[in-house]
């Protein structure tokens, strides 16, 4: 059973909140074969009417990110209000709403929607917000299994909306840089690609707690579990540290491969991978280990051999390279890129300018000219892709397949066995329970 839904005003108090009610929950059909309502295309100088589902963390950051581009935040739903009261706070005429169903069938005029909910929810929030005709924005992992990343790849392509994954990173020119380089022979043929972070930053390697506290009268507590099955409410999953649970979250790997690797696929023109092993500290029933080690292998593409790429968190790295041989040097996060006459390291963020070592080999690089076009920038290119420009960067057809391996190496996380992929038909080939996983299971109601 739920909360009544909130449908407040700008004039709302907060005292609103605590609500009580019966009417069950409304739940989305098991199948989304529903054909999508044609979406409006925003002329060039239109500013887009723009709707959130998930305020109240990540979905903050980005609905400052589109109002300061100019466009209108005109909604705002998510299942616990005292979580969400800064971004309430800061758009004081947007509509507040705790259910994504009743805020799509109510407010008609919304242009694209930013979905910035826990990992779990993210497929249902981006497929709703398809149905009703929607453009759409939905931060990393795109989704929480391997089958829900192709179903919403498909669902958004017929459907002709405009997408977007929240991968900042992807707009860098140095993405860009790492390309050129790469594709002039700067480091020779390339067959190895390590990757590392400093995540899990929240708790894993826990057991499911046993009290049962109080639910906040602010969170609608089944609707934050939504496909989920059910379990008593408890802070250990919430806010933020439902991350490292199998249930609601993707671990470090999903939380930060979708950036990490993203310039590994473009850079190395990767497809699907053909196999995934994995090794990494004690697994635990419900949450993820403290440490993973992640390794997949691709096939030969073009003039590219095959390759490896290793990914390591909980504070493993790979071997250092020569000319990053003290530990000052050698970073928290960062990618190796190894050829057979060099290599390239690049960090995140402002950091990911690519390095070629040692300093020996760089010196005789005559660095390529810029042949790639440049990024008008992440959150400009999915404004432009709503008004009926190009795709964006990370479109879902781009989203999709990345989110899919990353999510693989999860699956091989938590089943300790190497897993065959045949990606054309979505299975696992020799391991019956790691295929299992690649679909997932919901509660009653629930399904894609």
């Amino acid at each position: 059973m739920r909360r009544r839904t909130f449908l407040m005003g700008s004039a709302a108090a907060m005292a609103g909140c605590a609500t009580t009610g019966t009417e069950p929950a409304a739940v989305p059909p098991a199948s989304i074969q529903t054909a999508a309502v044609a979406a409006r295309v925003p002329s060039a100088n239109e500013k887009l009417h723009i709707a959130v589902i998930g305020p109240g963390d990540q979905g903050f950051g980005d609905a400052r990110s589109a109002a300061s581009l100019g466009h209108h935040i005109v909604a705002l739903c998510d299942v616990d209000w005292a979580k969400a009261a800064p971004a309430f706070a800061a758009f004081p005429d947007a509509k507040r709403y705790t259910h994504y169903e009743d805020m799509l069938a109510t407010e008609t005029g919304i242009d694209a929607v930013i979905v910035a909910t826990p990992d779990h929810s993210h497929v249902f929030a981006s497929l709703a917000a398809i149905r009703h005709g929607k453009h759409v924005y939905c931060e990393k992992p795109l989704t929480h299994t391997v089958q829900e990343a192709r179903v919403l790849a498909e669902a958004a392509r017929k459907a002709g909306v405009a997408t977007q994954m929240g991968n900042f990173g992807q707009a860098a020119d140095g993405v860009r840089s790492l390309c050129e380089l790469i594709w002039s022979g700067a480091i020779g043929p390339v067959r190895e690609v390590h990757s590392w972070s400093d995540r899990p930053v929240w708790p894993q390697a826990i057991e499911r707690p046993t009290e049962t506290p109080p639910i906040p009268e602010t969170l609608d507590w089944q609707a934050w579990l939504g496909p989920s099955p059910d379990r008593p409410y408890h802070p250990a999953y919430l806010p933020f540290k439902w991350r490292g649970w199998y249930d609601f979250g993707t671990g470090a790997l999903g939380d930060m491969a979708c950036h990490r690797l993203d310039s590994v696929f473009r850079s190395m023109k990767l497809g699907a991978p053909d196999r995934i092993e994995s090794a990494s500290t004690r697994v635990f029933k419900e949450t993820y280990p403290a440490g993973s080690l992640v390794r997949w292998h691709f096939p030969a593409r073009g003039d590219m051999p095959e390759l490896k790429l290793s990914w390591y968190d909980g504070g493993l790295k790979p071997p250092r390279p020569e000319g990053m041989l003290d530990a000052d040097s050698f970073p928290k996060n960062g990618t190796l890129y190894v050829g057979e006459l060099g290599t390239i390291h690049h960090g995140e963020g402002r950091d990911f300018e690519p390095v070629i070592l040692p300093a020996e080999h760089a010196r005789k690089v005559v660095r390529p000219a810029e042949t790639l076009p440049r990024s008008i920038g992440h959150w400009q290119e999915w404004i432009a892709a709503c008004k009926g420009g190009a795709p964006a960067g990370m479109n879902f057809d781009v989203a999709g397949p990345l989110t899919e391996a990353v999510l693989l190496g999860n699956i091989a996380i938590r089943t300790g066995k190497p897993l065959a992929w045949d990606a054309a038909n979505l299975k696992v080939t020799n391991f019956a329970e790691a295929d299992a996983l690649v679909r997932g299971s919901y509660r009653e109601g629930w399904g894609v």
